[in-house]
């Protein structure tokens, strides 16, 4: 099988969609083995931040001298990148190899009338089979959906249960109250393992507290007084957490610093645990990690950042970054949204900053928010607005209308970044050339 042929054929499994529920992924991974049983996990839920957890904490266990997977989903960059081990995605001919053994696997189950796997299931068999074979101290593993009936939560062996900040996304899926989708969240701890979580609404903390308790696990939250701002910007920013100070990370946004001492409590557990991690590695994993799509800078004069927020708390979040580095600044926004997100709530919080707005639609033609439809909603908290036929037309339009000390902001689902990103790439390219650049 190529890597064509691996693509193709998992085209062919996503059409049978997506039904929450662990009995097909077990049956799947005991074809293969239960690759996921040789392994240690770090498990990773939360509405808003667990991609930047991930990305943290692998970078400082790697930097630190394991040899660290990463499960990652949605992916901005390359399809690829979803599989990494230390930060380096799965090869092409490695992912047509395993999609092979897993197509196989699904033959034997077929013809033994079990159910067909979705396309996350296999993509997740597939990442767990890389792992074991890459011999990887740790998994940092990203939910894909939810918690409890998430296919990742067929593992056993999860050192540390991570939540990110939790709020209200998924609605009808994972249920329509902030209780209900922390308990659905709250079902990957485990018997015995940590528990680690950002700083949580009352509710939200109750029952993470009581699934820690019922686990026999033991329960940190990060303190969000004790994180102390030293300097920042959307290149960067540099803070202190109880005992790590100055610590510098290139990510960008109020929101990361929260994220960041999320980190530090994981690290902590992991150090009392026994895994050695120096100081350095963690300094050095802090400067050394990238995130694409989460407040992300792609050029300068003007400035173009990207960034994922697609639910009401990002639009929040960002909204306090913008206003925390460009106050004063004329804002252009690119945005596009899938129809099953809260995107009246999302124009409602950052609309109203912008001086003109592009809306575009996404790659996904099923699932997005036709620009016109989109251009009808931000119309009413920002009457300078523009439906784009495409995302290239967004991007060369915002740019063309920017001048120097301008900022522009594309932002919504990750699943169109990155074309922003390959676009932007691009113009600065071109730009480079008509003034005679090499």
């Amino acid at each position: 099988m190529t890597y064509k042929e691996a693509r193709v054929y998992l085209d062919k499994v996503s059409k049978y969609g997506s039904v929450l529920g662990l009995d097909t992924i077990r049956g799947l991974l005991r074809e293969l083995g239960d690759p996921q049983d040789d392994l240690k996990f770090i498990h990773i839920a939360g509405t808003n931040g667990k991609g930047s957890v991930l990305a943290y904490t692998s970078t400082i266990l790697s930097e630190a001298g394991y040899r660290i997977g990463r499960y990652v989903s949605p992916t901005v960059v390359s399809y690829l990148e979803r599989i990494q081990v230390d930060g380096k995605w799965i090869s092409e001919e490695m992912f047509a190899d395993l999609t092979e053994n897993v197509q196989k696997a699904i033959a034997r189950m077929e013809a033994a009338g079990q159910a067909i796997p979705t396309v996350f299931e296999v993509e997740t068999a597939i990442a767990f089979l890389y792992f074991k074979k890459m011999n990887c101290d740790l998994v940092v593993l990203e939910t894909g959906l939810g918690g409890s009936e998430d296919a990742t939560n067929v593992i056993k062996n999860t050192v540390c249960a991570v939540f990110a900040s939790i709020s209200r996304d998924h609605m009808g899926i994972l249920g329509n109250t902030l209780e209900e989708i922390t308990h659905i969240k709250a079902g990957i701890i485990k018997p015995g393992c940590a528990v680690i979580s950002a700083t949580q609404k009352p509710a939200v903390r109750e029952i993470l507290q009581a699934g820690a308790k019922e686990n026999a696990a033991l329960f940190y939250e990060v303190q969000a007084e004790q994180i102390e701002i030293l300097e920042e910007g959307y290149r960067g920013q540099r803070f202190s957490y109880r005992d790590w100070t100055e610590v510098f990370t290139p990510l960008a946004g109020r929101n990361q610093l929260e994220n960041a001492a999320v980190v530090l409590e994981v690290i902590s557990v992991l150090v009392r645990a026994g895994y050695q991690i120096s100081e350095k590695a963690i300094r050095a994993g802090f400067e050394k990690t990238r995130w694409p799509g989460r407040f992300s800078c792609l050029r300068e004069e003007p400035v173009f950042i990207i960034d994922g927020a697609h639910n009401e708390d990002a639009a929040f979040r960002l909204r306090e970054s913008i206003k925390a580095y460009f106050t004063g600044k004329k804002l252009i926004f690119i945005m596009g949204v899938f129809k099953d997100k809260e995107y009246e709530k999302i124009a409602e919080i950052l609309c109203p900053l912008a001086s003109s707005v592009y809306t575009v639609s996404l790659p996904d033609t099923g699932r997005t928010l036709r620009a016109d439809e989109l251009a009808d909603i931000v119309r009413i908290f920002c009457p300078q607005v523009q439906a784009e036929p495409d995302i290239k037309e967004a991007v060369e339009h915002a740019i063309k209308e920017a001048k120097e000390k301008d900022v522009i902001l594309a932002f919504g689902s990750l699943s169109y970044l990155g074309s922003v990103m390959e676009l932007v790439s691009e113009t600065r390219k071109a730009e480079k050339e008509d003034i005679g650049y090499d």
